[in-house]
């Protein structure tokens, strides 16, 4: 049961000081370490063992690779060689330049680095081949423990390296992603913003600049105010134009930072103006703007120191907004949560997330193009209580990620095609049904349903409550989710699942009556022709009575009962405890039964003799039984086919077994809740 829907609570943003320790042993880096350096050698991780299925699940390797010690490639290594620059990042031979390019961003931020890459590791007199890196996962920090082993071929690493062949701060920062990962051929293709957000726990924005929003600005100026990282880069029509110069000095299809926004009083006009650095270190824009342009000598020294500007070939420059728009393509934004800024930043995210499961026949119900399975899905409630300083409506980003995926690649798992729809909540508590759906339109949603890890969009709605609904775009896909809603003002979410509720009518009691129904006397003559004079009859004696109807009954289309089925109705209603059901129980278990026959009959909607698993929901509670998503997928599991239809046999158990449950959950009084899972889901 690998996708199972346990705890959707909203929770706040995790802490990296607090980072669990994900070693198979249960011990830390500290503990490991000191163990290590008490017994006289080097760790060997048993997690991530130096052998090809560390590297590769598909594939061999090209080449015999030696996985080797740092000490054991050079003399002298160093963990960190003079600071940790973008000139430390090499690629290897391996498809994860989108990890590198996050790396090299992740070098312009010291607080940032230090998160992910302790500094505090050395090759030093306390070496013990054994080094540790942060990184965030779906809501949570994980620090990884790595031997230092590395791929070697002919004394040089194979994969990503330094250009000081004794640093390796990056080599083992690669390694412990791929163990984080499964492999190292589980990195191969994937997004910067992916690597962004495990370095930082930040949600990543991605925006065409010529097809922006009008207040694109207003988001650059937001972003850089939080600290949150941002990068542009200038696309290209084929690998010939990779890292060519254009006339003005701006590299294609290379990434740059930008570090700083803007305006200035140029000529009587304020001018909106953006900081862009090249990584190199060198090669800058020469248009208007740039260091030493005309225009800076309209500006006074005391407004250049302002904007530190200084004519230096550095690789950070000054431009035009409008130049902006015109020569980059591209803008990723990757929004920092609020445990990774300064205490001092102004302007910080509200930050809450909610975990989730689309389970086969219950809640993956794939997009709205699927109305009838839909409103399956789970359904998160928004608050928007606050509006913007300033502003009439709410500004908001819902980042949807599915969980594991490159993790799960050595299965056969690929990216899921995912998006949402919001609604306007119609102001009724309680999971929403198929009809809210088919007659109401979204008030938003993902611009396109994609196959990457995360989706994330930016919203402005007016204050009020609306129903996020997170989905896969076909239906039946299982996958764990992590939903994240970065708010300007503090928004409150709750999950719309149903709580557990029972709400059945009195227990019928017998009563004698001065004349029998027509269908009463059929039953009796059934029941004295099989039972004999003591009027009682066991499970198979029942299966004959309950078939016989059935096959009379020409709307019904149910296989036969099973034994299993008639025993479960007489440990229902044997009020003796001889194991047989008299006439009166018989009785009133048929009233129970004629109910229940009904309410199946109405979701199956094609009377095929069976209903569809994502239907169940709505079936038991016109049974009576409210379930969460949790319960839900359990019984849908225990009860639905391959083809997630369920017959009516299993349906009636299913039923017998919510009511045997029923009745301990009120002769417990409430005291314990937790046994309804023992009684339907085994």
């Amino acid at each position: 049961m690998p996708y199972l829907y346990r705890d959707s609570k909203p929770r706040p943003p995790a802490l990296p000081e607090a980072a669990y320790a994900t070693h198979s042993s249960g011990k830390g880096y500290k503990e490991l370490k000191e163990e290590c350096l008490r017994r006289g050698v080097l760790f060997e991780d048993p997690d991530f063992p130096a052998s090809n299925s560390s590297l590769f699940f598909n594939e061999k390797p090209p080449i015999p690779f030696i996985w080797k010690r740092p000490p054991d490639i050079v003399k002298d290594p160093k963990f960190i060689l003079g600071g940790a620059t973008r000139t430390d990042i090499c690629q290897g031979d391996l498809g994860d330049c989108w990890l590198l390019a996050a790396i090299a961003s992740l070098t312009l931020n010291e607080k940032t680095l230090a998160r992910v890459v302790p500094l505090d590791q050395n090759f030093g007199p306390d070496y013990a081949g054994i080094f540790h890196f942060r990184f965030w996962q779906h809501n949570e920090w994980l620090d990884v423990v790595i031997d230092d082993r590395l791929p070697t071929f002919k004394g040089r690493l194979v994969f990503l390296h330094s250009a000081e062949h004794n640093e390796f701060w990056s080599a083992l920062l690669e390694k412990a992603y791929a163990k984080l990962n499964g492999s190292y051929e589980a990195l191969k293709g994937g997004s910067s913003i992916e690597a962004m957000e495990d370095f930082t726990g930040g949600v990543g924005e991605m925006y065409e600049v010529k097809k922006a929003p009008d207040n694109f600005y207003e988001i650059l100026e937001k972003a850089l105010k939080r600290c949150s990282m941002v990068g542009c880069s200038i696309n290209i029509s084929g690998a010939a134009e990779s890292e060519a110069k254009t006339p003005f000095g701006l590299i294609k299809g290379h990434a740059y930072s930008m570090t700083g926004i803007d305006e200035v009083s140029y000529r009587g006009q304020q001018v909106q103006l953006v900081r862009i650095r090249n990584p190199w270190g060198q090669v800058e824009w020469n248009g208007p703007w740039s260091d030493n342009s005309l225009e800076w000598r309209s500006i006074t020294p005391s407004e250049q120191r302002r904007l530190c500007q200084e004519a230096l070939d550095d690789g950070e420059f000054w431009m035009k907004f409008e130049d902006f728009k015109v020569h980059f393509d591209k803008v990723e934004i990757c929004n920092l949560t609020p445990d990774a800024l300064e205490d001092s930043t102004a302007h910080k995210w509200e930050v809450i997330t909610h975990q989730g499961s689309w389970v086969r026949g219950s809640t993956a119900g794939g997009c709205r193009n699927f109305v009838e399975t839909f409103w399956t899905n789970p359904q998160i409630k928004l608050h928007l209580t606050e509006k913007d300083d300033g502003q009439e409506d709410c500004t908001f980003i819902a980042a949807l990620m599915q969980k594991n995926r490159r993790k799960l690649k050595r299965f056969g798992a690929e990216m899921l095609t995912i998006g949402y729809s919001i609604y306007e909540n119609p102001g009724r508590d309680g999971h929403l049904g198929k009809d809210f759906f088919r007659y109401h339109h979204s008030k938003a949603r993902t611009k396109t349903y994609i196959n990457l890890r995360e989706v994330s969009n930016r919203f402005k709605l007016p204050p009020g409550d609306y129903i996020l609904v997170p989905t896969t775009f076909e239906p039946h896909q299982e996958a764990d989710f992590c939903l994240r809603i970065f708010s300007e003002k503090k928004a409150i979410t709750e999950d719309l699942d149903e709580n557990v509720a029972i709400d059945l009518p009195e227990p019928l009691n017998p009563t004698p009556s001065p004349q029998e129904t027509e269908e009463e006397k059929q039953f009796r003559a059934l029941f004295e022709q099989i039972s004999g004079e003591d009027m009682e009859i066991a499970a198979e004696e029942l299966k004959y009575v309950l078939n016989a109807v059935f096959k009379k009954t020409k709307n019904i289309k149910f296989k036969n009962l099973s034994l299993i089925s008639c025993r479960n109705i007489i440990s229902l209603m044997d009020t003796s405890g001889n194991g047989k059901l008299e006439f009166s129980e018989f009785k009133v278990f048929w009233e129970k039964m004629k109910k229940w026959i009904n309410i199946f009959l109405q979701f199956d909607f094609d009377k095929s003799g069976s209903m569809s698993s994502y239907e169940l929901r709505s079936a038991l509670k016109a049974a009576g039984y409210q379930l969460n998503n949790y319960l839900l997928q359990l019984v849908v599991l225990r009860y639905s086919d391959e083809q997630f239809q369920i017959g009516f046999d299993d349906f009636l158990n299913c039923l017998i077994r919510l009511e045997n449950a029923s009745r301990v959950f009120q002769a417990l009084s409430g005291k314990n809740k937790d046994f309804i899972n023992l009684n339907i889901g085994e």
